[in-house]
């Protein structure tokens, strides 16, 4: 199929676009991540389909084409949740994951995180370099794109070039390499609550979704959770103040080191913090009635 069809399906212009069949979608996705055009045509239509509102078709389409080229050999790990955080990594704010995944260590629930290069569209620092400079912890396993998706990880170049988000940072999250029944992942807006879970619908027991820091799964402040159980969608606010946990500020242009300071260091509000999060988690996975629960059980 001529790959031009479906830039003028995403560029041609309000009146002209078109949403791509799932069918269409797939073979579109193929064609970008076997490289059979060429990087001008990849990066144009990258754009428009970037300008394009979004079709969740589309994005199943996808999504279909990149579980398809899954080169990892999928096992199931036990008692895990699969943690969806962006590429583009956290800019204003460090990684609570080292100390979260300490405080499940009773609880038996194991973490699931992808990293890769840093993707666009912002200058964050990523999984992958916390994994480079810090132990993540027993419990966590870690599986980095360049080794389950070469595919994918070998468009690092073209992404950067046009320094913008695509439709890849909402779709790549979430490879579910360790046959989860339960995953998170964060939201900047309330619209996308509902794209999330068609664009996922059924490939997980529970699914959550975080409107919090950045789009990572990490609580710092006040936000709400969306728990999608069965087709059931439960919404609960959190807030760490009611845990008598102080508001943290956001900082800016965040360093790895910053990171490992927190992790190697933590003062208590931060340990508590780590502690809400564990919670949250254990909550979604099942392993706690509520939130309020399972932050007792870790005290």
């Amino acid at each position: 199929m001529e790959f031009q069809k479906f830039i003028k399906a995403v560029a041609t212009g309000p009146k002209g676009n078109r949403d791509l069949s799932f069918e269409e979608s797939l073979e579109m996705m193929n064609q970008i991540l076997l490289r059979k055009v060429p990087n001008e045509l990849i990066s144009a239509f990258l754009v428009g389909w970037r300008l394009k509102p979004e079709a969740i078709t589309e994005y199943r389409g996808a999504l279909s084409a990149l579980d398809a080229l899954v080169k990892t050999k999928k096992k199931t790990i036990e008692n895990s949740i699969e943690l969806g955080y962006p590429f583009d990594g956290k800019a204003n704010r460090p990684f609570m994951l080292p100390l979260i995944a300490n405080e499940l260590k009773r609880s038996g629930l194991n973490l699931i995180v992808m990293g890769d290069d840093l993707q666009p569209g912002k200058n964050g620092i990523t999984i992958k370099q916390l994994k480079q400079n810090v132990k993540l912890g027993e419990n966590v396993f870690y599986f980095d794109r360049s080794d389950y998706l070469l595919e994918l990880h070998h468009l690092t170049e073209i992404r950067m070039m046009l320094g913008v988000r695509s439709a890849f940072n909402t779709i790549e999250k979430l490879p579910n390499l360790g046959n989860s029944k339960y995953a998170i992942t964060g939201v900047f807006h309330k619209p996308y609550v509902q794209k999330y879970n068609e664009i996922f619908e059924g490939r997980y027991e529970r699914f959550a979704l975080l409107q919090a820091n950045e789009g990572a799964p990490e609580l710092f402040n006040k936000a709400k959770l969306w728990v999608n159980s069965e087709g059931t969608l439960q919404e609960i606010l959190i807030d760490p103040e009611y845990y008598g946990i102080e508001k943290t500020e956001s900082l800016e242009n965040i360093t790895i080191q910053n990171t490992i300071d927190l992790i190697n260091d933590p003062n208590q509000n931060t340990i508590k913090l780590a502690k809400l999060n564990a919670a949250m988690l254990m909550f979604v996975a099942g392993k706690s009635n509520s939130i309020e629960v399972g932050y007792e059980s870790l005290n």
